[in-house]
């Protein structure tokens, strides 16, 4: 629940042919998984599924567990990239960071496809402009600033999106060539675009703007609490880690350097973790890598009662 409703809103959502814009595009460098990994110091092995299968993973407990373990085994062939029938960690971690990266690249393919109808290799600032919001030109100037309902102004949608769209242009010829339409879209996996996550989060949350982050507007971006009635857990749970470990200085608010470490932490890199998590669940013969047959073996730490797509994407030929 907590990371669903922190998960990124991206800039444009695909809505029939032609996205509408979003009002709020921030990212957030996420765990693997919506679930948490260990419940009340419990592992919840929810969360390796999820790792392992990525966003596409469906459940499949119409699944036999012979089933399973014949779809698993497909998978395990891609991610032995140099067939030598062992699977490192770093052949692990890649298949990870490729199931989470997936989305993305499909959601890129199916904007540049609506955007670039005539596949050209880039897409212009005005031409982009008019696709998403040529439906302002019948608007009122009233009604450009701002939307009561919404709490948000088309204006300022424009001027981000522009400001955004700026930091992507790397090679300042005004239009964006694929893979800087995916740094605009997704500037969360783009070290150059980091920042401009950080600014946007900021003016997502700071309601009344002093360049802080209280502990009400945290909360708030999150939960719309009912009166009269408790607080989910969750909620309290967000309460404690603001207070214990999002405000570093103590000081009752989040400046934007905490900001930062809590939507960009450094140092740590989940798909590794995972990695490191699943072969020491499943490592057999304690060699430090995994064979096909030890990975069968422990089928239900990698997929369990959840299935994936990857039946489909293996009838597609999708490469990896």
């Amino acid at each position: 629940m907590r990371q669903t409703l922190l998960l990124v809103c991206l800039t444009i959502t695909l809505v029939a042919a032609i996205p509408k814009p979003n009002k709020t595009s921030r990212v957030k460098d996420e765990p693997l998984s919506s679930h948490q990994h260990y419940e009340n110091e419990e592992h919840n092995p929810d969360y390796d599924h999820e790792a392992f299968l990525g966003e596409e993973a469906k459940t499949f407990d119409q699944l036999s567990p012979e089933e399973s373990k014949e779809r698993l085994g497909k998978i395990v062939d891609k991610i032995d990239r140099d067939l030598d029938g062992k699977i490192t960690k770093e052949e692990l971690k890649s298949w990870i960071q490729y199931t989470q990266r997936r989305y993305i690249l499909e959601d890129v393919d199916r904007q540049w496809k609506a955007h670039n109808p005539n596949n050209k290799d880039s897409v212009t600032w005005e031409e982009y402009k008019k696709m998403v919001y040529g439906f302002m030109d019948d608007m009122e100037p009233s009604e450009l600033e701002s939307n009561a309902e919404e709490g948000f102004s088309y204006k300022d949608m424009i001027r981000r999106d522009q400001r955004r769209w700026g930091i992507a242009d790397t090679n300042g010829d005004h239009a964006l060539d694929k893979e800087e339409f995916t740094n605009f879209l997704h500037p969360e996996d783009a070290p150059h675009m980091k920042e401009i996550v950080v600014v946007e989060t900021m003016e997502d949350i700071d309601k009344d703007k002093n360049g802080f982050i209280s502990l009400e507007e945290y909360i708030g971006d999150m939960y719309r609490g009912v009166k009269h009635e408790d607080e989910p857990d969750w909620v309290r749970n967000e309460r404690e880690q603001f207070q214990n470990y999002r405000d570093k200085n103590k000081d009752g608010h989040l400046d934007p350097d905490e900001v930062k470490q809590w939507i960009i932490p450094p140092d740590f890199d989940h798909s590794e973790a995972e990695a490191k998590h699943l072969i020491q669940e499943s490592d057999a013969d304690a060699d430090g890598q995994l064979t096909k047959e030890e990975i069968i073996n422990k089928y239900d730490v990698f997929v369990g009662s959840q299935a994936t797509d990857f039946g489909e994407a293996l009838n597609r030929h999708d490469e990896f």
